[in-house]
């Protein structure tokens, strides 16, 4: 998510900030790795977004594809041309043009926190990361504006387990279904208007505080609601040197606890985050 315009609301909120920040530069993130890589011997997933079985694992990608007219939080949608064809040049290739915050896309701490990390910053260990799910797509149904709240945490780690440590918690909302309709999907022409769910910050940080977790994802456009005019969340967690995830795809199709994701993340140079694909195993 990202919206010219919004840099005073972002500098106030910064600057009135008095929540004690979380430094995860120095925490090195052991054992993630080794645990993790067992999960996805000799992965290499392509094709369309669908479940797959790799020997006794299950694989599901959780990314939309990325195509023309992709809705975004504002900024022009993703366009293409194509440069050469085979009967042409001998090859096919096309040129793209898209702001980093397109498709299903990761918001690095930098894209709101200044001096905050950015993409190539973003370490393996936190790229290969348990998946937790938070099925809210009931509410939303009637609620667009609803939030992610530490009570649905609460009632998920009754049913559910503990959330654990370092891994990414992803809101359900069922807004992937929607992605087709741009209007639909933003709830709204144009911000302020929009009109879809997210993370309460009370939650996000609620998560980074004691849970330690290293991310936060959603199915929408923005981690914030859609109709946040401030982004808290953008502001709170972004600054605890976590990262987001939007535009998620495909959440309903994995378990609510016990997955693992792998978060494809190009290490885009002073990338404020970027497209990427992600993969969940279990």
């Amino acid at each position: 998510m990202c919206l010219p315009g919004t840099v005073e609301i972002v500098r106030e909120q910064v600057e009135q900030q008095d929540r004690p920040r979380i430094d995860r530069r120095t925490a090195v993130v052991t054992g993630v790795a080794a645990a993790v890589a067992a999960a996805f011997p000799g992965l290499a997933s392509g094709g369309r977004p669908t479940t797959h079985r790799h020997g006794k694992k299950r694989l599901q990608d959780l990314t939309h594809v990325f195509k023309e007219g992709f809705p975004v939080f504002t900024f022009d949608s993703p366009a293409r041309e194509t440069l050469v064809t085979i009967p042409t040049g001998g090859f096919y290739a096309q040129k793209w043009t898209f702001g980093e915050h397109s498709g299903t896309h990761m918001d690095a701490p930098g894209h709101f926190t200044p001096g905050g990390r950015l993409s190539p910053e973003i370490t393996p260990e936190e790229l290969l990361v348990p998946i937790v799910v938070i099925d809210i797509s009931r509410r939303a149904e009637r609620e667009p504006d609803t939030m992610v709240t530490v009570d649905d945490l609460r009632r998920f780690e009754r049913r559910h387990g503990r959330i654990p440590e370092r891994s990414i918690v992803c809101m359900d909302s069922g807004w992937a279904a929607k992605v087709d309709d741009p209007l639909e999907f933003k709830g709204g022409a144009a911000f302020p208007n929009y009109h879809f769910p997210g993370f309460s910050v009370e939650a996000a940080m609620w998560l980074a505080e004691r849970r330690k977790v290293t991310g936060i994802g959603v199915d929408t456009i923005s981690l914030d609601p859609g109709n946040s005019a401030t982004f808290p969340v953008h502001v709170d967690f972004l600054a605890t040197d976590r990262y987001g995830l939007e535009g998620l795809n495909n959440l309903d199709k994995i378990p609510p606890s016990g997955a693992v994701a792998y978060v494809g993340l190009i290490p885009w140079e002073e990338g404020s985050g970027g497209p990427c694909r992600v993969i969940a195993s279990w």
